[in-house]
């Protein structure tokens, strides 16, 4: 049986909080059943996004698999514009779109913890998909 978008979205944040994937991962590996590849592939695919890519807290992981699972969603027809509406989306949601952002680093005052950016990024989409 199929999960709904919020099952998908606390099962991802579960990943995450948990430790078992890093953020582009845990978006990934809630959406297997709608992704033609191997759970192997995708861990592999997605292991360097960890941290804000490759740690250097540059864009959320969690916003780019996503996107990455919204040009899978659409056969890459149109899938721009979907990244454009989730980056929108998720900044709303989180409060912004940069890792170190979002866990406060330079402020001091994290905007959004990682299990929850993870939440927002499948909550975004699921919300996109829902309009189309």
């Amino acid at each position: 049986m199929a999960m709904n978008i919020q099952e998908r979205a606390d099962q991802a944040a579960k990943l995450k909080a948990t430790g078992v994937c890093n953020c582009t991962q845990s978006v990934l590996k809630v959406f297997e059943d709608k992704i033609p590849m191997e759970e192997q592939e995708i861990m592999k695919l997605t292991a360097g996004f960890a941290a804000g890519m490759g740690c250097l807290e540059s864009t959320c992981g969690a916003l780019i698999g996503a996107v990455m699972v919204s040009g899978m969603l659409t056969d890459g027809q149109g899938t721009m514009l979907y990244a454009k509406e989730l980056v929108n989306r998720f900044q709303a949601k989180s409060g912004a779109t940069i890792c170190k952002d979002l866990k406060g680093l330079e402020s001091g005052k994290p905007l959004c913890e990682c299990p929850d950016c993870v939440r927002n990024a499948v909550m975004a989409l699921g919300e996109i998909l829902e309009e189309q």
